[in-house]
């Protein structure tokens, strides 16, 4: 397992304060991201600061999770920016809250068709599937992923 090197660390200056990814957020969840064969892989503990309800996950978080690792599934096998256009959550349990559990968000490539990348992902926690998710994400050309996203590559430690 590799770890992916974010390409837009260094570009808060241009408005880089993502949500799901970007460590200088106070609010975010800062999470990373890795390589694991065909899968992008997060770690992610849930602090009693994103619950639902007492100890448990918000849904929109668990939500948030699954998106985010899926669209660094895009950037990291299709080395192109992409916006999700369909999401479907499985909430299967309560996912429990705090720093004893750490959390997997794993994310998969189950299709591709023209532009559009089919994606399945889930979350669990020492080996339980709690939550999983179908995406469809919409990749755009090399040109606007450039222009747009500033993203130039996407990289894992070591290459």
């Amino acid at each position: 397992m590799k770890k992916i090197i974010n390409p837009w660390l260094n570009l808060k200056e241009l408005g880089y304060n993502c949500f799901g990814c970007a460590p200088e957020n106070p609010y975010g969840l800062k999470m990373e991201f890795y390589e694991d064969g065909d899968d992008v892989v997060s770690f992610w503990t849930p602090d009693d600061n994103y619950q639902g309800w007492m100890k448990t996950l918000h849904g929109g978080i668990q939500a948030t999770l699954l998106d985010e690792t899926a669209g660094w599934l895009v950037t990291r096998k299709f080395q192109l920016s992409g916006m999700t256009t369909n999401l479907n959550i499985k909430y299967k349990k309560p996912v429990p809250t705090g720093q004893e559990v750490t959390l997997e968000i794993r994310a998969r490539v189950k299709e591709v068709k023209r532009s559009f990348v089919f994606i399945e992902a889930s979350i669990s926690h020492n080996g339980e599937v709690y939550t999983t998710g179908e995406f469809t994400f919409y990749c755009f050309s090399k040109e606007i992923s450039e222009r747009d996203f500033y993203f130039t590559g996407c990289k894992v430690e070591g290459e």
